[in-house]
């Protein structure tokens, strides 16, 4: 006969449980469940001792459950919070495999450092930059942002780690310095005051080459310009290139960084403004933020160089100045255009409104006095600023109709591939100066709308045009609050290079 197996003994819990099951609905209303007097005394003991053991055993896998819940909803609470402040999504199931919780993560990393997400320019003297710092993974990291080489515009930015902080290797946030080709090493950052920080390698050997400084400087060179200083020709530029880079290689990265925003949305903008890519002859590809101020449009340099340095207004565009473009064959000759805004500079200079027609006028007299015949039927549209007032941006349902557009001849482009249409222009002013922003003027010019992304300027004064494209790159935590804050902002950084 085979063995019966023995029944395996259900815990003290399980088996108090049934017990209080079966005697709960058939208790008087008086008695406290599990409390009935037995009908045998011999039993009496017995039940109470049970009893007794089955309260407390309740009452402990109460408290356990109650605990592991709180502890459940607690991870739920840091997880949430990571995910809504911070967008983590997949990173958080990676940090959690690797025995970080998501409390240690948002205490510890993502709280405290908070204040420097967003948009920063480092004070660089006349050269800035932008500098965009993100959580990138299980990492806080700031990217440098650079434009494409010269003179390729319309080419993506190249980015460049500066440092990162991680909780990697303990259970501590850990600041490591990017800068340099040895890796990861020691670093610091420190919060100066509100919208203002500090960073500091501490290891600064480990930014030094084996070939020295004429390795460190080809090195700087190629990732700079994407060529050796022997495919420069232009000795002017050989100049500008090295007096850059001894400026800038002397901090270390050891830096000074300032918040920045980006210019908020308003529907009676032009274009959506931004940044955007700009070519600025000898001194490279700059980048420059487009924004907008009731019947003006205003570029501010991020990144500048020794003539006009980062921080300062390089275009102002008066958006109540429209000028309607001649034929191609006028477009071409430089006399032309310069008639038609120099026309219109002299009256703003003088402070009188432009009447309506004013600016027609203007631009038949030039064509006739340069030995050109204009077609009567060309009109300035001057309700070109109404009408952006009332449609948006101009990536409206009905975009404004675009007109075949040519450079003047004897006007520099850094860049012979240019959009050949045009859809609206305007008078405005680039500011020039001398090496060192010496006597800094503002000189007459042409602003170029071609589509939603590109504009370009022509310097009258210098014959040479800029072409800017947009910058394209998702910035988050980079909006300002309100056009306030952004207009504080734009003076407290020309402020800071005047």
């Amino acid at each position: 006969m085979e063995p019966v197996p023995l029944a395996a003994p259900r815990p003290v819990v399980q088996e108090s449980l049934c017990r209080v099951r079966r005697t709960k609905h058939s208790q008087p209303f008086d008695q406290e469940p599990g409390f009935a007097e037995s009908d045998s005394p011999e039993g009496a003991g017995d039940d109470r001792e049970t009893t007794s053991r089955t309260k407390e055993a309740i009452l402990t896998w109460t408290r356990k459950k109650r605990s592991g819940s709180q502890i459940l909803n607690t991870e739920t609470i840091w997880r949430r919070r990571c995910l809504e402040e911070f967008g983590m999504k997949e990173d958080l199931r990676k940090m959690e495999a690797g025995g970080v919780s998501s409390q240690d993560l948002y205490v510890k990393l993502l709280h405290p450092y908070r204040h420097i997400l967003g948009l920063w320019q480092p004070d660089i003297g006349p050269y800035g930059g932008l500098l965009n710092v993100v959580v990138d993974g299980l990492f806080i990291i700031g990217w440098m942002y650079l434009p494409p080489h010269d003179p390729r515009v319309e080419d993506p930015m190249r980015r460049r780690p500066l440092f990162r902080i991680h909780l990697l290797e303990s259970k501590k946030a850990t600041v490591e310095c990017m800068y340099g080709h040895k890796g990861p090493h020691k670093g610091d950052i420190q919060t100066v005051k509100k919208d203002e920080f500090s960073t500091k390698c501490n290891q600064t050997d480990h930014h030094r080459m084996p070939g020295g400084r004429q390795e460190e400087f080809r090195t700087w060179l190629e990732e700079e310009w994407g060529r050796t200083l022997e495919e420069i020709f232009h000795e002017h530029m050989q100049e500008l290139i090295l007096m850059k880079f001894i400026y800038t290689s002397q901090y270390d990265n050891c830096l000074t960084y300032r918040r920045i925003y980006l210019p908020p949305m308003m529907p009676s903008d032009l274009l959506q403004p931004g940044l955007f890519k700009g070519t600025y002859g000898s001194h490279g590809l700059e980048i420059v933020m487009l924004s907008f101020h009731g019947t003006s449009a205003r570029a501010t340099k991020l990144t500048g160089d020794p003539n006009v340095p980062a921080g300062q207004l390089t275009l102002d565009v008066d958006l109540s100045q429209p000028i309607d473009l001649p034929e191609l064959d006028q477009q071409r000759n430089i006399d032309v255009l310069s008639r038609i805004i120099l026309g219109i500079h002299e009256k703003v200079q003088r402070g009188v409104e432009q009447p309506a027609g004013d600016t027609s006028a203007s631009v038949g007299r030039a064509a006739k006095e340069s030995g050109g015949a204009i077609a009567e039927s060309m009109e300035v549209d001057h309700g070109a600023c109404a009408d952006a007032s009332q449609s948006g941006s101009s990536s409206s349902s009905s975009p404004p109709e675009t007109q075949p557009f040519v450079l003047p001849l004897g006007v520099m482009a850094r860049n012979e591939v240019y959009p050949r249409t045009w859809r609206k222009c305007f008078y405005g002013t680039g500011l020039i100066a001398g090496h060192g922003f010496t006597s800094p003027e503002r000189t007459p010019g042409l602003f170029v709308l071609f589509d939603e992304d590109r504009f370009g300027f022509i310097w009258l004064e210098l014959k040479s045009f800029s072409l800017y494209s947009r910058l394209t790159d998702h910035l988050p935590h980079a909006h300002a609050p309100n056009m306030e804050r952004f207009e504080a902002m734009l003076r407290n950084m020309q402020s800071w290079t005047s």
